[in-house]
């Protein structure tokens, strides 16, 4: 009877052994999955820094820098509006004048259509 009693007990202890080896294995392999996700994530993280950096170096190259452009523009507006004004201030005279002596300087004339009734 004690034989029998020490082969259970061995193959308890066995099936602890087995047991604890296997909650060893199923730890280590939650642990290497944790490190594989901490090292995808910190790579994708270096890929869309490097790729976002890429991108704006080619925006940079091709479009040129924004501040630029409007700086540019707002420059081209404001000379656009100079000229308009100063030519306003220079013609705005004589086009007066022009417009009042078209009004103003009737000259009654009989149009050459017009019969008289006789």
């Amino acid at each position: 009877m004690t034989s029998q009693s020490q082969g259970i007990q061995q193959l308890l202890q066995a099936e602890k052994r087995a047991k604890d080896k296997l909650e060893e294995a199923k730890k280590r392999k939650g642990k290497r999955l944790r490190q594989a996700k901490e090292e995808a994530i910190a790579e994708i993280d270096h890929y869309r820094l490097q790729r976002e950096k890429e991108f704006r170096n080619k925006q940079t190259n091709v479009m040129g820098s924004q501040g630029n452009l409007s700086a540019k523009i707002e420059e081209q507006t404001k000379e656009t509006v100079r000229n308009l004004t100063s030519s306003y201030h220079k013609n705005m005279e004589s086009m007066m004048k022009k417009l009042l002596s078209t009004i103003c300087d009737i000259n009654p004339e009989v149009h050459p259509n017009f019969r008289h009734a006789a």
